[in-house]
C-alpha cells in the first residue's frame, strides 16, 4: 500500500500466513525507501494499493508487528479484493 504524494511518499508492506493470527508489517518507509518497497512489490508481481488513510495508520506500527484488531476488517476487505483480482487474472490466462 502506498501514498502517492511525491514529497511525502509512504509505503507499507504486509504479509499474512494462515499460521499467524493477523497480517504483519514486513516493510515500511518514506521517500526513497517507499519507492524501493513499491518497486520490489511490482518486480515480484505483488499488487500495490493506494490507500493513504490505511498507510497512515500502518506506519505507526513497528516492523514485524501484527496489525491491531481495529484494522482487521479494513485489511481483510482489502486482502479479499486483492485475492479476487488474482483469481480473475489467473482465470483469464487459463
Amino acid at each position: 500500500m502506498s501514498v502517492p504524494n511525491e514529497r511525502n511518499r509512504q509505503a507499507v508492506a504486509l504479509a499474512y500466513q494462515e499460521s499467524e493470527r493477523a497480517p504483519r508489517v514486513v516493510a515500511k518507509g518514506y521517500g526513497e525507501l517507499a519507492e524501493r518497497i513499491m518497486a520490489e512489490a511490482h518486480r515480484q508481481g505483488i499488487y500495490v494499493h493506494d490507500a493513504p488513510e490505511i498507510v497512515a495508520l500502518l506506519m505507526q506500527l513497528d516492523l514485524d508487528a501484527e496489525i491491531p484488531p481495529r484494522l482487521y476488517q479494513v485489511v481483510a476487505e482489502l486482502l479479499v479484493w486483492v485475492f479476487e483480482l488474482s483469481d480473475e487474472g489467473l482465470k483469464r490466462h487459463d
